[in-house]
C-alpha cells in the first residue's frame, strides 16, 4: 500500500514512516526541508533496512506535487503533517501560518480528486478545543475561538477537509487530534530535532540539560493549576505515529463509520510543565536550570484528552509512559551531542 507522507522527514512524521514500513506499507516523503533534516533518512534506513522515497517539495507547489504523483501511480492514500506548528511563532508571523498551512492543503485535495486518491488523514491538534469548559475534552467537546494562528489554521483545515469530502463523496477522512507528542524513537535513530531554537518544550529541556541553552524558562505559574504552571496531555511519539498507521489501514480497509472521523490521540493524562521538568530530573538524574517568566500569548491553560473513542472505535492505545517517554528523548539528546 502506497502512502503518501508530507512533512515526512519531520519529528512525528520520521517515525510515522518508520511504523508503515513496519506494518508492509510502501511511504513515500514529501519535505520541503525547513523545519527538519535529510540525515532522518539515514536514521530510517537504520532503524527499517529500507530508505523511503524522498522527493523535497514544498506543499505549496502544486505542479511539483502534481508531477509526483504522477510519476507514483497508486498512492491509496495521504497521511498531511506538512504545516508551520509552533503557538508563539504564529502569534509573531500569522500570515506564514496562514499561507503554509491552508494553501498545502488545499492543494492535496485537488490534486487527490485529479488522481482518483481515495484518503486522507490529517494532523490536526486539540488546539482546536481551546481552553475546554469540560476535562477531560471528547471529540464532542464545541470548538472554540482559536487562541493563535495556528490553532485557527487546524480549524479551518478541518473545516475545509469535511466540506470538500461533503461536495466529493469519493474522498474519506480521518482528522487525529494530538495533544502533545514528545520523545524519541527507542533506538534513539531519529527524533525532535528543531531548527534553531526549540519551540516546544521537550527539546529545550533536553538541550538546557545537555548544556546547548542557558536555562529554561516556564511561562508562568500563576494558571488556575495545582502548581500554577500550564497542564498538557504528553503522548509518546511512537504511540501517535502507530494510531497513523491504524488510521490509515482503517480507511483503506472502508472501516470508517462516516466519510470525516475524528479521534483524539492522547494519554487521557494531564502534567504540568513543572511535573515534567521533576519527571525528567528523577528518570535522568540530571539537574536542569530554570526559571519561571511571565505568561506566553497564545497558550492553553490546561487540556488533556478522553481518549475512549480511539481506544475503543479505532483500536489504539497509548501504551509507553511517561517516565520511558522522558528518557528516550534523553537518549536522544545525548547521541546529538553539542549539535
Amino acid at each position: 500500500m502506497k502512502i503518501l507522507v508530507t512533512g515526512g522527514t519531520g519529528f512525528i512524521g520520521s517515525h510515522t514512516v518508520v511504523e508503515l514500513i513496519n506494518a508492509g506499507c510502501e511511504p513515500i516523503i514529501v519535505d520541503n526541508l525547513s523545519n527538519s533534516n535529510i540525515g532522518v533518512l539515514d536514521g530510517i534506513e537504520k532503524i527499517c533496512g529500507v530508505r523511503p522515497k524522498f522527493y523535497e517539495i514544498d506543499c505549496r507547489d502544486k505542479d511539483a506535487l502534481d508531477k509526483l504523483m504522477e510519476e507514483n501511480k497508486g498512492i491509496d492514500s495521504i497521511i498531511h503533517f506538512a504545516a508551520s506548528k509552533a503557538v508563539g511563532e504564529s502569534v509573531e508571523n500569522p500570515l506564514l501560518y496562514y499561507r503554509n498551512n491552508l494553501v498545502s492543503l488545499i492543494n492535496l485535495l485537488e490534486l487527490m480528486k485529479k488522481h482518483e486518491i481515495k484518503n486522507i488523514v490529517f494532523s490536526s491538534s486539540c488546539t482546536v478545543y481551546g481552553q475546554p469548559e469540560i476535562l477531560p475534552v471528547t471529540e464532542n467537546a464545541p470548538i472554540q475561538t482559536a487562541l493563535s494562528p495556528y490553532g485557527n489554521t487546524k480549524q479551518i483545515c478541518e473545516e475545509i477537509i469535511t466540506d470538500t469530502v461533503s461536495a466529493d463523496g469519493n474522498i474519506s477522512a480521518i482528522l487525529l487530534r494530538y495533544f502533545n507528542p514528545i520523545g524519541a524513537h527507542e533506538s534513539a535513530e531519529i527524533g525532535e530535532l528543531p531548527i534553531g531554537v526549540p519551540q516546544n518544550l521537550i527539546p529545550y529541556v533536553t538541550q538546557t540539560a545537555a548544556g546547548i541553552r542557558e536555562c529554561l524558562s516556564v511561562f508562568g505559574d500563576d494558571y488556575n493549576t495545582p502548581d500554577g504552571s500550564c497542564i498538557r496531555d504528553y503522548i509518546n511519539v511512537t504511540d501517535l505515529a502507530k494510531a497513523h498507521v491504524v488510521a490509515v489501514k482503517r480507511l483503506s480497509e472502508k472501516l470508517n463509520k462516516k466519510p470525516v472521523e475524528i479521534f483524539n490521540i492522547g494519554t487521557g493524562k494531564g502534567l504540568s510543565v513543572l511535573e515534567i521538568i521533576d519527571v525528567f530530573q528523577k528518570v535522568t538524574g540530571v539537574k536542569l536550570n530554570y526559571k519561571i517568566v511571565g505568561r506566553r500569548a497564545g497558550d492553553i491553560e490546561q487540556v488533556w484528552a478522553d481518549p475512549t473513542w480511539a481506544n475503543t472505535e479505532l483500536g489504539w492505545k497509548a501504551e509507553k509512559s511517561v517516565e520511558e517517554t522522558l528518557l528516550s528523548a534523553w537518549r536522544w539528546q545525548e547521541k546529538l551531542g553539542k549539535k
